[in-house]
């Protein structure tokens, strides 16, 4: 297989590091790679109707005989602690125990519920991720963060449980629908504004590239996105400061993702989450004005929302915000920017402290 390797290092995990290895064309070779690393382990497929259906399951399985488990139906409506039990008592019924590896095969629900199955599984066996979607290869695959939601809000149940290796084939992105492709390239927007302002330029100057999918794009995205997120989690693994740059854009549109009913993608509700943010960042005088026009120009050409969708209870974002699950003593904190590329860090922080009432003022902004 032509990869390229990244190498994670968490020095609170158990492996000290992982490796991440892009490629494209490479799905079929990776379950005998993963065999060769872990030996005599069993292994336990989890996947998701949609990428059942577009073929990934059996060009991974390749004719071998594995357990798997396909989430049906797919998408955040089955991201929930019932699927969680359903596969836990399927890897059962397989007769497999603490010598399992999990291979999560999909996007970021099925990279979230499979690390979370596989950290509470006999105490806990290794997971792989073998991530999908534009959204699971550039940030939910890396990282570590597992979890389910609750009725009442996102990742409610969770835990710090870093994969033990992860394959990025650029290729299975060619099964995506439109709408699925645009809205995960958000977190890769997301990186770009966080972390690398000639990354946000590369996005604007190639955007047609990476709409038309080309392959040799997608793989210097995919490499960008993977050091960005690795140079994060290995200075902050367990999100104690630093790692929380990653959350930019998601306090506010997971509160939107939530109050939408998950009829809005999780990338779409970043996007507005982002610009949201945006304005915080103006109302703050952290920015001129002219750093929102870039960013909301580049998400409209993604055909992404920038607006809160019309009908949303204004009440229920509030509510939303409030259990985030960041939030302490009702409230969470927020990401911003001091610059393109920069995150606004003050006293140490890289959240900072937003009065209740300039979000209230945001939430109005951005559904007009």
């Amino acid at each position: 297989m032509l990869m390229t390797e990244i190498e994670v290092k968490v020095p609170e995990s158990p492996s000290d590091s992982y490796k991440v290895r892009i490629g494209s064309g490479m799905l079929g070779q990776i379950l005998s790679k993963v065999e060769d690393d872990f030996g005599s382990r069993g292994l336990f497929v989890l996947t998701d109707s949609n990428v059942a259906n577009a073929g990934h399951l059996e060009k991974l399985l390749a004719g071998k005989s594995v357990p798997h488990f396909i989430i049906d139906p797919a998408g955040e409506v089955s991201k929930n602690i019932s699927t969680v039990i359903a596969i836990i008592e399927s890897m059962e019924k397989a007769f497999l125990g603490r010598d399992t590896v999990v291979v999560a095969l999909g996007g970021g629900t099925v990279g979230d519920i499979g690390a979370f199955a596989a950290s509470i599984f006999k105490r806990g066996v290794p997971v792989v991720q073998i991530p999908t979607t534009t959204v699971s290869q550039a940030d939910s695959s890396i990282g570590g963060k597992s979890g389910v939601d609750s009725s009442l809000s996102k990742n409610a149940f969770g835990t710090f449980w870093h994969p033990s290796a992860v394959y990025v084939d650029v290729e299975t992105l060619k099964t995506l629908d439109d709408r699925q492709y645009r809205a995960g390239l958000v977190e890769s927007v997301k990186h770009a504004l966080i972390a690398d302002s000639e990354y946000f330029e590369f996005f604007e100057s190639n955007i047609d590239a990476i709409l038309s999918r080309d392959m040799e794009v997608l793989s210097k995205i995919a490499k960008k996105n993977c050091a960005i997120k690795a140079s994060v989690v290995e200075q902050d693994p367990t999100e104690k400061n630093m790692r929380r740059m990653l959350n930019y854009g998601h306090t506010i549109g997971h509160a939107v993702e939530s109050a939408s009913g998950f009829d809005l993608l999780h990338g779409e509700a970043v996007a507005v989450g982002i610009i949201g943010a945006a304005i915080i960042e103006n109302k703050m005088m952290l920015s001129d004005g002219e750093r929102i026009g870039r960013i909301r120009s580049l998400l409209e050409k993604l055909s992404v929302p920038v607006k809160i969708p019309a009908g949303l209870d204004r009440a229920k974002l509030l509510e939303a915000i409030r259990r985030d699950k960041k939030a302490v003593q009702g409230w969470p904190n927020f990401v911003l920017l001091s610059d393109i590329g920069k995150v606004y860090c003050t006293e140490g922080q890289y959240a900072v402290k937003v009065q209740q009432q300039v979000v209230e003022q945001t939430l109005d902004e951005l559904a007009t």
